[in-house]
């Protein structure tokens, strides 16, 4: 005799595989890899460092306006 099987279940799980199937092609066509992640996020760490380094103060951006208060 045949295998009897749940029609509903077999749909489901079909369509589960199918999903998985899509999730990992689009994974592979628009995702970003944790490595690719991880150095974009110390680029911007350093990059920003950088300008916080070269930062004036606010205490000499008040003090020297470049033109005398007459």
């Amino acid at each position: 005799m045949a295998e009897i099987i749940n029609l509903r279940r077999a749909r489901k799980a079909r369509a589960r595989t199918e999903k998985e199937a899509q999730a990992a092609e689009n994974r592979l066509r628009f995702g970003v890899s944790a490595l690719q992640r991880r150095t974009d996020a110390d680029e911007r760490d350093k990059a920003k460092r950088h300008l916080d380094g070269h930062r004036r103060s606010d205490e000499t951006a008040e003090g020297d306006k470049g033109t005398p208060d007459d």
